[in-house]
């Protein structure tokens, strides 16, 4: 944008904004008690002679503040909604060097409203912020967690002073698919995805049977020793014990035969999805050939990373808080993988587990485009960040 403004190439200006996510501020109050409404807050410019629209751009936003909030929209939508009242300008990225004044209203909001594009597609490209944002350091590492869901998203991956699609919709998406309506949900649902309790408890002792194969038996595991050990394993805890601690004696009752062959049952079939999954990530160059996944903890991780920026956009959490969870997330996915590759395996394979059922649908084939430009685009930070 400050290119095109310095040699004053302004259909080129239009053509950026009108490939971006564009946002403005309005009111909290008015948002959280009537959510369908939009209440704008204008400013006030000495240069306009009155009121302006202020617009902003993902990296000119101002940090995150309990009360001040923005909504995103796209560039036409801007000239769609223009009443009578309106000031007269709207001005993008006020106090800028890529600033510029824009006349609000018709006939010549045509000049510039006749760029936008009614539907830009932001997902599946690599966003950085190369000013504002973390490019190396433990903060960029945590950050660099989330970047595959950042890449399906359109969003930018580093951007830690989080607003995301918005206030509004931000609340939304933690409200739909999260069940999160208050800042203690947000808490306890980050700090499960830290600790890496999101996810099934099944999935990990699966892996972890093959990881102690594995390390007993020199890296490789014969997928039907795999799951005649798990087998075993099953059959034994289901005998029944008697565990002594110093508050005395505990018995477990056996479980019965059915039960029991239900569960080997159901393991079974999970090492019948998780190696078929596999075969399909080496195939797909996700997986090199001899590597397989050791565990599931990057879903959470992953997760983690995008819901500590999630409760800041929907401002159920601070910046301070944000960042130490992004630290936090970051540091576990070093203790639990060896390079970005492993923990994006790791990650689809979660991800698929929970979701996909096999289809190899969009729940999977869009991580692997994901991966894909994360393990070759030049600016990816897993090009750029050391995993450990």
């Amino acid at each position: 944008m400050c290119e095109a403004k310095a040699r004053e190439d302004w259909a080129a200006y239009f053509k950026v904004l009108a490939q971006n996510r564009l946002y403005f501020e309005i009111q909290r109050d008015k948002a959280d008690s009537e959510p369908s409404a939009t209440y704008r807050v204008f400013g006030y410019d000495l240069r306009a002679g009155g009121e302006i629209w202020a617009i902003y751009t993902v990296g000119m936003l101002p940090a995150p503040e309990p009360h001040r909030i923005f909504e995103c929209r796209t560039f036409g939508w801007f000239a769609r909604v223009w009443k009578s009242t309106d000031p007269p300008w709207i001005v993008v990225n006020p106090g800028s060097p890529c600033e510029a004044f824009l006349p609000s209203a018709p006939p010549h909001s045509g000049n510039w409203a006749r760029y936008s594009i009614d539907s830009p597609d932001f997902s599946m490209r690599l966003h950085t912020l190369q000013v504002g944002g973390p490019l190396h350091g433990p903060v960029a590492h945590g950050l660099a967690c989330g970047a595959l869901l950042c890449v399906n998203n359109g969003s930018v991956w580093n951007a830690m002073a989080w607003h995301g699609t918005g206030y509004r919709l931000e609340r939304k998406r933690l409200r739909e698919w999260w069940g999160i309506t208050a800042r203690e949900g947000w808490q306890c649902a980050l700090a499960n995805l830290i600790s890496r309790e999101s996810h099934s408890a099944i999935w990990d002792f699966t892996l972890g049977m093959r990881r102690t194969i594995a390390r007993d038996f020199g890296g490789h595991v014969d997928v039907g020793y795999w799951r005649q050990a798990a087998a075993n394993v099953i059959r034994a805890n289901s005998e029944g014990s008697v565990v002594v601690t110093e508050d005395g004696a505990t018995k477990t009752e056996p479980r019965p035969e059915s039960e029991t062959e239900a569960r080997i049952e159901g393991i079974q079939r999970l090492i019948g999805r998780i190696t078929r999954y596999e075969a399909r990530m080496r195939a797909d160059g996700v997986l090199d050939e001899s590597r397989y996944v050791s565990s599931v903890d990057a879903w959470d991780l992953g997760r983690a990373s995008k819901m500590a920026r999630w409760g800041l956009g929907a401002r159920f959490g601070t910046l301070e808080e944000t960042e130490s969870a992004v630290i936090q997330a970051g540091r576990a996915a070093a203790l639990s993988y060896k390079s970005w590759q492993d923990f994006s395996a790791g990650y689809i394979l979660g991800r698929c587990l929970h979701f996909d059922e096999e289809e190899f649908g969009e729940w999977y084939q869009d991580m692997v485009e994901a991966h894909r430009i994360l393990m070759s685009d030049p600016g990816s930070p897993w090009l750029n960040i050391p995993f450990q």
